[in-house]
């Protein structure tokens, strides 16, 4: 059995993504895009934007709401997901990759089934309440205000809302109980939060992918 270097798990995750996702030209232009907007380099990999896209039509979700939206990638998948009249509502703090994902998404042609919201999400989360609830909840932003984020998804979802929680493994560092990151003790109280409270049941996985060591956290509103 090969050993999972770095060099191992790029292979197969090249091998996965080709046999699986194949190429999507819409796609790998909106990550051209991103990488000519200076935009990090912090979209999910390919297998998981398929991952976010089956679970998305597994759910038989109508309406997505997205924490984090960067460039839009993962927004495309999701949208590309939604049942018929479906919507997604992302939010997106800084401008500049506003502009992006929003040039993204028109020209992937799910423009019209997406809104971009502008601001902070702890900002614009209280504005959400009273809307109709959301089926499926994407966090992927910053790792401190996780536990934020998912009081959030609880009181805007329902019973049966799939949440998933992107970048939790951190590298390795979320099981190092001294660690001082400040992304790492956000990731951990998430992780926490999820096992504690009793509007969620859940579970994780640690992801070897063209991202590096990482994984997500999959859970349901009860």
């Amino acid at each position: 059995m090969t050993d999972p270097t770095p060099d191992a798990w790029h292979r197969v995750d090249a091998y996965l993504t080709r046999t699986l996702v194949g190429d999507d030209p819409g796609l790998d232009q909106a990550v051209a895009d991103q990488r000519a907007g200076g935009l990090p380099p912090i979209e999910v990999a390919p297998v998981n934007g398929k991952l976010l896209n089956l679970l998305v039509r597994i759910a038989g979700a109508r309406r997505v709401l997205e924490i984090g939206t960067l460039g839009a990638y993962s927004t495309i998948w999701m949208a590309r997901a939604v049942a018929e009249g479906g919507h997604v509502v992302t939010i997106e703090a800084e401008a500049g990759n506003v502009a992006v994902a929003r040039a993204n998404l028109d020209r992937a042609g799910v423009g019209d089934r997406v809104e971009i919201k502008h601001g902070r999400a702890s900002d614009v989360l209280p504005a959400l309440e009273g809307s109709e609830p959301f089926d499926f909840v994407f966090i992927d932003a910053d790792k401190e205000s996780n536990t934020i984020y998912l009081d959030w998804a609880a009181r805007l979802g329902r019973p049966g809302t799939v949440v998933v929680v992107d970048n939790i493994a951190r590298g390795g560092e979320v099981a190092n109980p001294a660690s001082e990151r400040s992304d790492v003790i956000g990731t951990q109280r998430g992780l926490e939060m999820l096992a504690r409270d009793p509007r969620f049941d859940a579970t994780a996985l640690q992801t070897l992918d063209a991202k590096g060591w990482d994984g997500v956290a999959v859970a349901l509103v009860v």
